[in-house]
């Protein structure tokens, strides 16, 4: 790796240099923190020649989406970019798209849903449209952001799949969140990325339907295949990461990223950024000889069921760390996880962990404290834990 290579920047820089090396054909934008940053960069490139692109300022969050979806009804490279009430704005075409296979890449900044009103992150927006039918992938850091960008375009146009990809980045830590970046070379992306083509398109000298209307008769079919090609991109995923990694000299592992899991009775799951903090506690206490491991949730749609249970057969706790809470119930990524662990045989103890709403910090200790909980108490009547609780009703 040289100087020249490397750049300080944060994660919405990050992600506006991974769609500039991607050479997208058309750029739909519409302003909302903490995404806006990503956006504004992407207009400066086009603006000064360096991303030969058509951007469209639209009038909302909706019209975005509406609008890179007739681009790629048109067989082209697209990008837009939103967060929090954006993404719920896009709600009615956010259903389109997948429906349509059309490969549209889109990030989206983390971010608290209202009321109450707030601007700083957790995830609850993105996992509110986890049944849209989009690929949803989470990042660490900047750097698994611009790769991911790169990586999702080759997933997402692969024919055997044709999904749109959303990114997702937990806001402010790390779309403002600045940290050394590795920027790869044009002529390197170009090589592992090729332009973009398909049949899926409006072509008069081949005309098809796009969007249609179908009634009972036809319309399970229609979502059978939608299942199909979702469950089918996880050999894709895993294929580009690894070409990635002997492209670019790094890989993500995939689907899941574990770390000193293999040998663990007490592993926690997490998603996105809190990741490397719990990182630096399973190395903290694997020092004071406590059992612990790590599992990174990457994807969450399509849901790695098969690499979670090979990976955690062996634990005898497992506590699952996310940012959301589905009202009345539990965590939606525990949800999932505790259906795969259940189907495949799994017998360790669950522990669902909801910390960090609403950008509440999450401490080293607070993670701690949840290893111990997983090692030494049994889980309470609900299994639900408000990790960072300030008063109980």
């Amino acid at each position: 790796m040289t100087a020249k290579n490397l750049r300080f920047i944060n994660g919405d820089e990050a992600v506006a240099l991974g769609v500039a090396l991607a050479r997208p054909d058309v750029i739909a934008a519409y302003p909302i923190t903490p995404q806006t940053i990503a956006v504004e960069k992407l207009s400066e490139y086009v603006d000064t020649g360096t991303l030969d692109a058509e951007y469209i300022q639209v009038e909302s969050e909706h019209s975005a989406l509406a609008a890179v979806m007739g681009a790629s009804a048109m067989g082209v490279r697209t990008f837009t970019a939103t967060s929090s009430q954006g993404l719920l704005y896009m709600c009615e075409v956010l259903h389109y798209v997948p429906g349509s296979r059309f490969p549209i890449i889109m990030m989206n900044a983390n971010r608290s849903v209202a009321a109450p009103w707030s601007i700083y992150g957790d995830q609850s927006d993105s996992m509110a449209m986890l049944n849209s039918g989009w690929i949803q992938v989470y990042v660490e850091n900047a750097q698994e952001a611009l790769d991911m960008v790169i990586q999702a375009y080759k997933i997402a146009e692969n024919p055997s799949v044709l999904l749109p990809i959303m990114i997702n980045l937990d806001g402010f830590i790390l779309t403002h969140t600045y940290e050394l970046v590795e920027i790869p070379e044009q002529s390197a992306v170009d090589a592992f990325l090729p332009s973009y083509t398909t049949h899926n398109k409006m072509d008069l000298a081949n005309p098809v339907n796009q969007s249609i209307t179908v009634g009972p008769d036809w319309h399970t079919e229609y979502r059978y295949q939608q299942h199909v090609v979702m469950e089918r991109a996880i050999d894709v995923i895993e294929a580009v990461d690894k070409d990635f990694g002997i492209a670019f000299k790094r890989t993500y592992g995939g689907m899941i990223d574990a770390y000193k899991a293999d040998d663990a009775d007490a592993v926690l799951i997490t998603v996105g950024s809190v990741t490397s903090t719990a990182r630096d506690v399973v190395d903290m206490l694997r020092e004071r000889g406590e059992s612990v491991g790590l599992l990174k949730l990457r994807y969450i749609r399509p849901f790695p069921a098969k690499e979670l249970v090979e990976t955690l057969a062996h634990a005898k706790a497992i506590g699952v760390l996310e940012k959301d809470v589905s009202y009345g119930y539990e965590g939606t990524v525990y949800t999932d996880v505790c259906a795969a662990l259940y189907k495949g045989g799994v017998n360790a103890r669950p522990y669902n962990f909801i910390a960090g709403l609403s950008g509440r910090d999450i401490s080293r200790e607070t993670i701690a404290d949840m290893y111990h909980t997983m090692l030494h108490h049994a889980p309470d009547k609900s299994d639900v834990l408000f990790a960072d609780l300030r008063w109980k009703s």
